[in-house]
Parts: structure tokens; C-alpha cells; sequence
């Protein structure tokens, strides 16, 4: 349980990906999924594609997260934008982030 009058963070991450060899939406499809699932699975984010759902070989994929620490938070998101720029099926175009404190 959080202590009363301790802030609480919140980080967003916003990632561009390049798509490699993929034709449809629904190969598009079959190369977000398990990315979006991994991310959730590993790091326990909330994670889904964003934008760029009309585009074959694009895709925008948005992570969050909240912790105590705002160091804890950008930790995870450090850690979620390496797996995607490690992923050898996309390429990792640019990526956005963002960090709110509760007492904002």
C-alpha cells in the first residue's frame, strides 16, 4: 500500500516500428501480437498497438507503466525499448516518452 502523500509515477512509451517482410494486415498482425504479449508477459506493462493500423509494414506500439520510484518506472521503459530494438523482425524507427507524478 503506498504511503499517504507519496507521489506516484507513471510512464508512457510511444514506439515507431518498421515492419520487415510482410504483405497484409493480417501478417502485420501475426508480428505485433506475440511482440505486444512478450511485453506484457515480461515486464508486466499494459502494451497494445497504438497506430498505423491501416499501414501493412508500420505500426505504433504504446507501453505503460506505474510505480512508486520514477527511476523504477524508467527502468521498465528502458527495458521494453530494448527488447523492441532487439526484435530482428522490426526496426525500431523512434520512440516517445512520457512521465506524470501524481502531484502533478
Amino acid at each position: 500500500m503506498r504511503e499517504r502523500g507519496r507521489p506516484l509515477f507513471t510512464g508512457s512509451l510511444t514506439a515507431d516500428l518498421l515492419l520487415g517482410d510482410v504483405h497484409s494486415l493480417k501478417g502485420k498482425r501475426a508480428v505485433v501480437r506475440p511482440i505486444v504479449a512478450e511485453l506484457r508477459r515480461r515486464y508486466a506493462v499494459a502494451a497494445a498497438e497504438v497506430g498505423d493500423q491501416d499501414l501493412h509494414r508500420r505500426v505504433q506500439v504504446g507501453v505503460a507503466t506505474v510505480a512508486g520510484d520514477a527511476g523504477q518506472v524508467a527502468d521498465v521503459l528502458d527495458a521494453c525499448e530494448r527488447l523492441l530494438a532487439d526484435r530482428p523482425e522490426v526496426t525500431l524507427l523512434s520512440t516517445h516518452r512520457q512521465l506524470f507524478s501524481s502531484t502533478d
